[in-house]
């Protein structure tokens, strides 16, 4: 992958994390144990110090990065979603930021939180612990569900089986010219195989 040292400070990653081969780390970054890093992300620790704690994932095309001196962290089973950017702020912990929506410097995403697709979540931005936050510029909007948060969960760990197929089968090859007859699907026994202790 392209991951690049800078200042002295090369990137960190947890050997059980998987972080795709085109994703790019730079500098301070600290990436830990059963997180999950998506194609083409781009984490940048070349201002400040970018952190992704235990069973977080980053998905595709998501930015992180932040302003000098400070940290941009994704708290323990934090969920980004395809092309968010994650800026300066700091995700609670079981939060979940939905796709291509936008938190910026100093907010706070509160614990058991979600945050709308296409949100754009303001600096200084602070809400309660399991809030629905939606809206450009975001508001909470009302607390959320336990159902909400249970469906959240659901999708984390599917994201941490996804890291352990990650790092067990995905392998770099040439495509087919055509499907095979009865190709199967994914799910289909001996397609996806299944993970041990799942979450």
């Amino acid at each position: 992958m392209p991951c690049y040292r800078l200042d002295g400070l090369t990137p960190v990653i947890h050997p059980s994390a998987y972080v795709h081969p085109s994703a790019v780390l730079i500098g301070d970054v600290i990436i830990g144990a059963n997180c999950y890093v998506g194609p083409l992300a781009a984490l940048r620790g070349d201002l400040g110090r970018i952190v992704m704690e235990e069973g977080a994932n980053l998905q595709d095309t998501c930015v992180m990065h932040g302003f000098p001196g400070g940290d941009t962290v994704i708290e323990r089973n934090g969920h980004i979603g395809h092309g968010a950017v994650i800026h300066g702020c700091r995700i609670g912990e079981d939060a979940l930021v939905g796709m291509n929506a936008v938190v910026m410097d100093g907010a706070h995403i509160a614990p058991r939180s979600i945050v709308a697709a296409t949100a754009f979540v303001k600096a200084g931005f602070q809400c309660p612990e399991q809030s629905l936050v939606v809206g450009a510029p975001a508001v909470v909007k009302r607390p959320l569900s336990d159902e909400e948060l249970a469906w959240k969960r659901r999708g984390t760990a599917e994201y941490h089986r996804l890291t352990q197929r990650c790092m067990a089968g995905l392998v770099e090859c040439a495509p087919l010219s055509a499907a095979e007859p009865q190709r199967p699907r994914m799910g289909d026994s001996g397609v996806r195989p299944k993970a041990e202790g799942g979450a």
